[in-house]
């Protein structure tokens, strides 16, 4: 494998992470899109979510091939300091420790913006989605039976929960990434990014 970097997304990068995900909608039931959104859709979705919390890709030889990040769970404020994780790779970079590399990097920015809860949403069946979480720490917590339907087929849907601060009293504000001190969020890129 040759070299792996990992850096912060930019809206620039909609185009090549629209081609990570692309396969995802129209080949698989991994992604519950039916339709590929546009660049500028994709952008967007970017721009609202890097706002407040990581969007992370990683590039071997300068080419992005994968993407994390984490999003809003849920829409009230409660849920504030627990959020659901996405990932996704090219076929071609599996198996390849990209991923895990990725999630680290995600929960080491989330647990400096004092986020105590990720969940992970998994079509099921996925075994590898589901043993890759599980390596990581994360643990089932929830099956939701036939709640999609997509490519003429009903799919289950699994939630998979990992702790990842401790849940202290009164709950510590929450740090948005345009408030996190760069030289921080530099740190973190730096343990993982190869010399």
């Amino acid at each position: 494998m040759d070299k792996i970097r990992f850096r912060l997304a930019h809206a620039d990068d909609a185009e090549k992470l629209l081609d990570v995900y692309a396969p995802y909608v129209e080949n698989t039931n991994i992604s519950f899109e039916y339709e590929v959104p546009t660049e500028e859709e994709f952008r967007q979705r970017i721009e609202k979510i890097s706002a407040k919390f990581p969007y992370i890709v990683a590039l071997v030889n300068g080419e992005i091939v994968g993407y994390a990040y984490a999003s809003t769970f849920r829409t009230k404020a409660a849920y504030d300091r627990s959020l659901e994780t996405t990932i996704y790779i090219k076929k071609n970079f599996h198996r390849h420790g990209i991923g895990r590399k990725l999630y680290k990097i995600l929960e080491d920015l989330l647990k400096l913006q004092n986020i105590t809860n990720l969940y992970a949403s998994i079509t099921y069946p996925n075994l590898k989605s589901m043993k890759f979480h599980e390596k990581l720490g994360y643990v089932k917590i929830a099956h939701f039976n036939r709640c999609g339907y997509k490519r003429g087929a009903w799919l289950d849907m699994i939630f998979l929960e990992k702790i990842i601060n401790k849940h202290v009293l009164p709950a510590k504000e929450i740090i948005y990434m345009a408030n996190l001190p760069q030289e921080k969020i530099d740190s973190v890129f730096n343990k993982y990014n190869e010399a």
